[in-house]
């Protein structure tokens, strides 16, 4: 799903995907840094470097973690933009310690909870949870 919304002189826009296998992983980036050249004002290149980071992670670790299956959805405004990813496991992501030597991960969450400004789980849809990621379009700046 693809809108366009103004709502009070500010662009909002509004892009949706699901995914199940893990080319859609190459898939979400791809959309994610189209969504981010699609904006106006532009973000800068380090803003759509990390809103492709978090999407690649936050939609990898669905795959591997909860349930197989996501939901993607990216939307903006004046001051940030918001990737939600969706699955059908309602347990909240673990922190582990990352695996240096054995190449089996655990970098991702701290990535995503580093990147971000902000990091919210809600429950839904359904038995599942989102999580929510809130990157300001300014370094440096609030998104809250």
């Amino acid at each position: 799903m693809n809108d366009t919304k103004i709502t009070n002189t500010v662009a909002s826009h509004r892009v949706m995907v699901m995914g199940d296998s893990a080319a859609d992983i190459r898939q979400a980036r791809e959309i994610a840094r189209t969504f981010a050249d699609s904006l106006s004002p532009a973000l800068g290149a380090d803003v759509a470097d990390t809103l492709v980071l978090v999407v690649s992670e936050l939609v990898t670790n669905s795959l591997r973690h909860g349930g197989g299956r996501y939901s993607l959805a990216l939307s903006a405004d004046r001051d940030a933009v918001t990737v939600a990813v969706s699955d059908s496991n309602p347990a909240p992501p673990r922190e582990v310690t990352p695996d240096l030597n054995g190449g089996s991960g655990g970098f991702g969450w701290h990535m995503v909870r580093r990147l971000a400004n902000s990091v919210t789980i809600t429950p839904g849809p359904g038995a599942g949870k989102t999580i929510n990621a809130l990157i300001a379009r300014t370094p440096g700046q609030s998104a809250e």
